[in-house]
C-alpha cells in the first residue's frame, strides 16, 4: 500500500537565500588562503576546487528539490487529479522543469571555468575565472527566482493536505452546501470538523477514522456542490469531484427534506442526477436528511414520488436521518461499510487474480464411514443428575461470568486439596504447604519462645565455662608470678582497647598540642624517658617564672633581643665562656625560628642543599629534576603552573576569513 507523506518535502529556499548558502558553504567547506611560494600547478588546483565544490553543492539542493516533489505520471490519479486542480499540472511542471534545466547549466558552466582554469598562467588570472564562475551560477539561480517562490507555496500548501489512503476502505459524503455533511462526520468518527449555520462552512477536504468490524475506515468530508455546468465549477467544488471520479469509497448523498439549507428539494434532485455517472460501479446511499425538523411522512406528495423516482432509477439505497436526534446514524454508516465490503469482495472475484488463487485452495467434504445412524450419546452420570435435578458442574469461565468476570474473578485454587488432608478446613489456611496431610502451621511449637530462651542460657554457661578452661590451659605451664603479669597485661590491653574505642566514636577533633597541659615533673619524665639529662631544667624554669615576675612587676614586655640575652644565663657557669656558648645557643635558635623570614640567611643551608645524605645524592636529584622539566621546556612553561594559553595558529592562517558582517561585499 502507497501512502503520501507531503509533509516530508523539505523547504525551497528563496534565490538570495540559495546563493547565500551556496557560497557561505563554498567559504566554508574549502581553503582559502594562497602563499606567495605555491607552484602555479598547485594555484589552478586551488581555485578549480573552490568552482567544483559550488557546483556539486548546487547539484545536490536543486536534485532534492526535484527528487521531493512528486511526478504526476507515478502517483494516484486522484492525486495527480488534486494537484492539477489546486495548482494548475501546466505550470507545476514547468517550475520543476527549470529547475531541472539549471542544473544542467550549473553543470556545464562549472566544466567550462574548469577547463579554462586548467590553463591559467597566473594566480590573476585564475582567480578572475573563478569568480566568473561563481558569478554565472550566482546569476542563473536568480534568474529562478519565481520558480523557486511557487515551489515553495505549493509545498506548504501540500504539507497542509490531509493524508488520504486511496485504495483504503472509504465512505465519501457528499451533497449540497449546509446538508448536514460534516455533523454526519462527526457524530462516527473522532475528527472534528466545523459545523456553521451556513453555506461553504467546508473549503477542502477532510478525513476522519473509524472502527467498524475489527477494521479501520477512513470518512471523507467534501465540500458542497452546486448544481451548474462542470466548467462552471470552481476549485472548492472541484475537489469533491474529484474525490467522487477516482476514490472506490461507498458514498453518501445527503439530502435535507427541510430545505433550510437554502436549496428546494428539485434542485437537489437535479444535482444528483447531474453526478450520476461519478457514482457508477460504487456503493450509493441516498440519504435524507433534518427528519427532526420536517418528517419524511410529511413531506407532499409528489416531492416523496420525485425521491422514490431518483433512488429507483439509480439503484441506490435510501435511508431517513437525523444527526440532532441521532435517529438512523448508525444504521446508515453500518449498511455504508457492508456494502462496501460486499462490494470489494465481489469486485476481487471477478478479476484476473482469482483463477490464480482457486487453482491452489482444495476443499475437504467429510466422507461417511459406514451406513450405520448413530445417536447423540449422554453420560449415565449427566442423565441421572438431569432426573434428580443436581445442576451441571460449572466451568471456571462459568464462575467468572457470575463473580465479576475477567480481572475481578480469581479461580479457587485448593479444591483439588479435597479428600487429601484429615479437615477440610485446613485447605484454606494461609501457610497450604503440604507434608503428610498437615501444613507449616501444623508443626509451630506454642512454647518455643521459653524453649529458646532456656536454649540460649545454656550456651552461654558452656561458653563461659569454654573460657575458664581455655585460660587454664593457656597459663597452666606458668608460675604464680607469670600468671598475675599475665592478667594484668590482659587488663590493661582491655582497658587500652576500651579507651581507644570510646575515643574513636567521640565526634570532637583533637586538641592541638600548644592547649596541651604540660606540668614540669611529665616534661622531665619523657626527657629522661628519651636518655636526656633533666637536671638543668628545673633551674631554667625558676630563671623563667622569676623575668615574667619581673616584667610584670615593671608594666612591660620584653622585646625579642633583650629575652635572648637574658637566655644566656641558663646555664650553671657565669664566665666568658659560658657567655659565649649562650650567645652562639641563641643565634643558632634565632636563625633556626627566623629562616624563613630573612633573618640570619647566611647560617642557613640553601633549600637546593638541604635534605641530601651527600653531594652525590643531591647531583642526582638535581638530574632528575631537570629531566622532569624538559617537557616543559618544550611547550614554553615557565613552571608546573603555568597555564598561559598561547594562540594555535600563526596570524596567516587566521587571515582570509569572513567576519559576522553584511553578505553585501561579494
Amino acid at each position: 500500500m502507497v501512502v503520501y507523506n507531503f509533509k516530508k518535502i523539505q523547504i525551497v529556499p528563496p534565490a538570495s537565500d540559495f546563493v547565500d548558502i551556496i557560497l557561505t558553504r563554498t567559504q566554508r567547506k574549502t581553503p582559502t588562503v594562497i602563499h606567495p611560494t605555491y607552484a602555479i600547478s598547485r594555484i589552478r588546483a586551488f581555485y578549480m576546487r573552490k568552482v567544483k565544490f559550488t557546483q556539486q553543492t548546487c547539484q545536490e539542493k536543486l536534485s532534492q528539490i526535484i527528487d521531493d516533489f512528486p511526478r504526476l505520471d507515478d502517483i494516484h490519479p486522484f492525486y495527480a487529479d488534486l494537484i492539477n486542480i489546486l495548482y494548475d499540472k501546466d505550470h507545476y511542471k514547468l517550475a520543476l522543469g527549470q529547475i531541472n534545466t539549471a542544473r544542467a547549466l550549473i553543470d556545464n558552466i562549472a566544466k567550462d571555468y574548469v577547463r579554462m582554469i586548467k590553463y591559467g598562467d597566473t594566480l590573476y588570472r585564475c582567480k578572475q575565472l573563478k569568480r566568473a564562475a561563481l558569478g554565472r551560477i550566482c546569476t542563473l539561480l536568480k534568474k529562478n527566482k519565481s520558480s523557486l517562490d511557487y515551489l515553495e507555496e505549493v509545498r506548504k500548501h501540500l504539507s497542509r493536505l490531509p493524508s488520504i489512503d486511496p485504495n483504503t476502505r472509504t465512505l465519501l459524503v457528499t451533497g449540497f452546501p449546509n446538508v448536514g455533511k460534516s455533523s454526519f462526520m462527526n457524530k462516527v468518527t473522532r475528527a472534528d470538523v466545523d459545523v456553521q449555520p451556513y453555506a461553504f462552512t467546508t473549503k477542502a477536504l477532510y478525513v476522519g477514522h473509524m472502527d467498524y468490524k475489527y477494521l479501520r475506515w477512513q470518512v471523507i468530508d467534501t465540500p458542497g456542490i452546486l448544481d451548474h455546468p462542470l466548467e462552471e465549477r470552481n476549485t472548492i467544488e472541484m475537489q469533491a469531484v474529484t474525490a467522487l471520479a477516482h476514490l472506490q469509497a461507498s458514498v453518501l448523498f445527503f439530502m435535507d427534506i427541510s430545505e433550510q439549507c437554502g436549496f428546494t428539494i428539485e434542485k437537489q434532485l437535479s444535482l444528483f442526477a447531474n453526478i450520476r455517472p461519478l457514482f457508477a460501479n460504487k456503493p450509493l446511499l441516498f440519504v435524507c436528511n433534518k427528519i427532526d425538523q420536517m418528517p419524511y411522512m410529511n413531506l407532499p406528495q409528489h416531492h416523496r414520488d420525485m425521491i422514490e423516482n431518483a433512488v429507483s432509477t439509480s439503484n441506490a439505497k435510501m435511508f431517513t436521518m437525523s444527526n440532532h436526534s441521532e435517529v438512523n446514524v448508525s444504521d446508515v454508516k453500518n449498511y455504508a461499510c457492508d456494502e462496501l465490503l460486499n462490494h470489494r469482495v465481489s469486485t476481487k472475484v471477478k478479476g484476473k487474480k482469482v483463477s490464480d488463487v482457486l487453482n491452489r485452495l482444495t476443499v475437504a467434504m467429510p466422507v461417511a464411514r459406514d451406513g450405520v445412524v448413530r445417536e447423540v450419546s449422554i453420560p449415565e452420570s449427566v442423565l441421572k443428575a438431569k432426573e434428580n435435578g443436581l445442576a451441571p458442574r460449572k466451568t471456571q469461565k462459568q464462575k467468572m461470568n457470575e463473580n465479576g468476570g475477567a480481572g475481578v474473578y480469581s479461580m479457587d485454587y485448593t479444591e483439588h486439596y479435597e479428600g487429601m488432608l484429615k479437615n477440610n478446613e485446613w485447605r484454606h489456611d494461609v501457610m497450604p504447604e503440604i507434608w503428610n496431610g498437615k501444613n507449616v502451621a501444623d508443626f509451630i511449637d506454642p512454647d518455643i519462645l521459653a524453649r529458646l530462651e532456656q536454649l540460649e542460657r545454656e550456651e552461654e554457661a558452656a561458653d563461659a565455662n569454654a573460657e575458664m578452661d581455655q585460660e587454664e590451659d593457656i597459663v597452666s605451664d606458668l608460675d604464680e608470678d607469670d600468671k598475675a603479669t599475665l592478667r594484668a597485661i590482659r587488663d590493661k590491653k582491655a582497658v587500652m582497647v576500651s579507651e581507644h574505642r570510646q575515643a574513636k566514636n567521640k565526634n570532637r577533633s583533637s586538641i592541638p598540642r600548644k592547649f596541651q597541659r604540660r606540668t614540669l615533673d611529665g616534661y622531665k619524665e619523657s626527657l629522661e624517658a628519651v636518655g636526656v639529662d633533666s637536671s638543668n631544667v628545673h633551674h631554667a624554669a625558676a630563671k623563667a617564672a622569676k623575668r615574667s615576675g619581673d616584667d610584670e612587676a615593671r608594666g612591660r614586655k620584653r622585646n625579642r633581643a633583650e629575652a635572648d640575652m637574658e637566655d644566656v644565663d641558663m646555664g650553671d657557669g657565669d664566665g666568658d665562656e659560658d657567655m659565649g656558648r649562650g650567645r652562639s645557643k641563641s643565634r643558632g635558635a634565632s636563625a633556626s625560628r627566623a629562616g624563613s623570614r630573612g633573618r640570619s640567611q647566611s647560617m642557613v643551608a640553601p633549600r637546593s642543599e638541604s635534605g641530601f645524605r651527600d653531594e652525590a645524592m643531591q647531583a642526582t636529584s638535581m638530574k632528575i629534576m631537570k629531566k622532569q622539566q624538559r617537557k616543559m621546556n618544550k611547550m614554553a612553561r615557565g613552571g608546573e603552573a603555568d597555564r598561559h594559553a598561547t594562540p594555535k595558529l600563526a596570524k596567516w592562517q587566521n587571515t582570509g576569513k569572513r567576519g559576522n558582517g553584511s553578505t553585501n561585499s561579494r
